[in-house]
């Protein structure tokens, strides 16, 4: 087992299986030496742990833990592409999305449970650009959604 996935284990966060699509498109691809997720939903063992919109049924706290979910799930990703984890030298970009009612602002919050987690996992490897975006609805009404594009050796 990788140096990660010992740490993300030492974390409490163990890496899960690597979530299925719900659509017409495959986990991440590669291109040179960066990895391109596709959009990850906060999927556990094939479900959504909660639906609907932040700051009406959802709390900005539980999508917190959301994205922390959804980032683990990105990495499962990685993962499929690259075979360990300890081949990442950078997090190059995270971007999030946050469906939320439209006077709901904090999505810059919500997003850092990825975010703050990529951090503790990789520390100063883990630093990078980010995008939290808000947006009406996600696929299959998911609080959050996350991608990530990671550099490799």
């Amino acid at each position: 087992m990788s140096n990660i996935e010992n740490r993300l284990i030492e974390l409490g966060s163990p890496l899960p299986e690597l979530a299925k699509p719900v659509a017409a498109y495959v986990p991440a691809v590669t291109s040179g030496n960066l990895v391109f997720t596709s959009g990850q939903l906060p999927f556990i063992e094939g479900k959504l742990p909660e639906t609907g919109k932040v700051g009406a049924s959802v709390s900005p706290e539980a999508a917190k833990t959301y994205a922390k979910q959804a980032v683990l799930n990105a990495l499962a990703a990685v993962k499929s592409e690259i075979g360990d984890l300890d081949r990442i030298t950078r997090i190059v970009k995270l971007v999030g999305f946050v469906a939320s009612v439209p006077e709901f602002s904090g999505q810059p919050g919500v997003i850092n449970g990825a975010s703050e987690f990529l951090g503790e996992v990789f520390a100063e490897v883990g630093a990078h650009a980010r995008s939290a975006v808000g947006v009406p609805v996600l696929p299959l009404d998911s609080p959050v959604e996350l991608e990530l594009i990671v550099e490799f050796k």
